[in-house]
């Protein structure tokens, strides 16, 4: 039988720097943790000049604490008291946030993803997924009546084709998703030279956002799509209707290069395997810090080395 996962036209890669990268995937399991004397000169927040009472942690004392939560699956308290016996064990003499405090200020720090502005223009990928939040789940609902459904956010990402995070936006399950990939495009720092992403992004809005940005769009037409004679329209569009009526998706598809809409799925594999497929603040303010901060984690990794795969002739 064929398989529909992996059919025989595609191509086969292997990793040609495997030692590199044998040595990098160790290194995302170690545990030591560095505090530079800067950081900890930071750990409190400076006066604000403004009325009332100042903050007594510091946006990186925040961000620490809510990164080491996410990274090792922890609830705010144990949160606390793990950072705690940690700076004990350091000999740190740094108060830790409280979970209060933690659960107060996630809902609106500010996260820099730390991706440095490349000089190259950007493949931008583009996908999203959905994350589930706490909610009544279906043993609940049985024992005490109600529907049972289990609330989602939905995860958009923009990725380069190294798999970098650029640009994450959490939104809710009913934003449509051409909506919030031309807020990515718009979004995205550096110059872009194309922007792949499936058939849920077949839309003239989607392709007038890259054309802004000097980008050509890679995007399968949809089983129902034609080229459109009157009314809003993109020649890109229907250039790339007549060209998949021609060769057939499969043929478009090698030729286009859409195969490197991978990084993204990808992306959402390492995210949802490494963080988990939950997310665990309770308000969408705080659930989109979280997110922020699992993308930076990502990236993080991914700096320590990545596999550069090469094709396998066949």
């Amino acid at each position: 039988m064929n398989s529909r996962v992996h059919p025989n036209f595609k191509t086969k890669y292997r990793v040609s720097n495997w030692p590199e990268y044998d040595q990098a995937l160790v290194q995302r399991g170690d545990l030591t943790l560095w505090i530079s004397p800067g950081a900890v000169e930071a750990w409190s927040a400076k006066p604000s000049g403004r009325r009332g009472a100042p903050s007594k942690y510091s946006d990186l004392a925040i961000e620490t604490a809510l990164t080491v939560r996410l990274l090792f699956h922890l609830p705010l308290r144990q949160t606390e008291g793990f950072l705690r016996s940690l700076f004990d064990l350091m000999g740190l003499g740094l108060d830790v946030p409280d979970h209060t405090t933690l659960s107060r200020r996630s809902s609106t720090l500010k996260v820099n993803l730390g991706v440095l502005l490349s000089k190259k223009p950007i493949h931008l990928i583009i996908d999203s997924s959905g994350l589930s939040i706490v909610g009544e789940g279906e043993w609940a609902a049985a024992k005490h009546g109600g529907g049972g459904k289990r609330g989602w956010r939905k995860l958009h990402l923009g990725v380069d084709a190294h798999g970098i995070i650029q640009t994450p936006i959490l939104t809710k399950s009913n934003v449509d998703d051409v909506t919030t990939g031309i807020k990515i495009i718009k979004a995205t720092k550096g110059k872009l030279t194309r922007v792949t992403a499936d058939a849920a992004y077949d839309a003239v809005g989607f392709y007038e956002a890259a054309k802004s940005r000097g980008a050509s769009v890679v995007v399968p037409p949809s089983a129902s799509a034609s080229v459109t004679g009157r009314g809003p329209r993109s020649a890109e569009r229907d250039r790339t209707i007549r060209q998949v009526e021609k060769l057939g998706r499969r043929e478009w598809k090698k030729r286009s290069g859409y195969h490197r809409q991978g990084a993204v799925e990808n992306a959402f594999f390492r995210y949802k395997t490494i963080l988990g497929g939950k997310l665990h603040a309770r308000g969408l303010s705080a659930q989109k810090v979280e997110v922020a901060i699992g993308c930076k984690i990502l990236n993080r990794m991914l700096g320590c080395g990545r596999p550069r795969s090469v094709g396998i002739a066949r």
